[in-house]
């Protein structure tokens, strides 16, 4: 079976997964491809030192971002779930195995402490936080994973949702292709499984 692409160019789209599964590169590649503004919503939550946003600031701060026409989205905070969903025309899901998501994890973790990397703003990620800690991003990647399963099926269930068209990627080879597929000449990846729309 063929790769499914997205079926009209759109405008408005969400990308979300559980964390480690590479959403933000996605998101990042998809804008670019698309030619949209990307906003991650990791940035608009985390303020200095991990605080973070009350709703209010954080539903005002995204409907700024997202007050043109046209974006890529990547994240999955369910309390701004209806102003994203709501808008977005289509939504990928990185829907990976658990094993390639916490490799995944680690080596993303791993360099980023190494680089001392910022991220959104004056945040940096330590051994203790990633690993240790009871917010450790690990436990973190088995619970979310788990939750994303009930809650996503059962969110796109609802009406309010009918209007996404939404692909369920199982593997980085299917985002891959998914990917590839967004421009006809792009180059098809070999061999692979087709991605399952929704």
């Amino acid at each position: 079976m063929s790769t499914p692409s997205l079926p009209f160019s759109p405008r408005r789209v969400a990308v979300v997964g559980t964390t480690g599964s590479g959403k933000t590169t996605l998101a990042q590649a998809l804008a670019g491809r698309l030619e949209l503004p990307h906003v991650e919503l990791d940035a608009l939550f985390w303020g200095p030192g991990w605080s973070k946003a009350p709703e209010e600031v954080f539903r005002q701060r995204l409907e700024q971002a997202l007050a043109g026409p046209a974006w890529v989205v990547d994240g999955n905070y369910s309390m701004v779930r209806d102003i994203v969903w709501g808008r977005a025309q289509a939504l990928v899901w990185l829907d990976f195995s658990l094993p390639v998501i916490l490799w995944r994890l680690l080596l993303r973790t791993v360099a980023r402490t190494l680089r001392r990397d910022l991220l959104w703003g004056t945040n940096r990620e330590t051994w203790r936080d990633a690993f240790f800690s009871r917010d450790s991003l690990i436990v973190y990647a088995f619970t979310s994973r788990r939750k994303f399963h009930r809650s996503y099926p059962a969110a796109l269930a609802s009406p309010a949702y009918a209007h996404l068209s939404v692909f369920r990627l199982r593997s980085p080879r299917q985002a891959d292709q998914f990917l590839a597929n967004l421009h006809p000449e792009a180059r098809s990846l070999a061999g692979g499984d087709s991605p399952q729309r929704y």
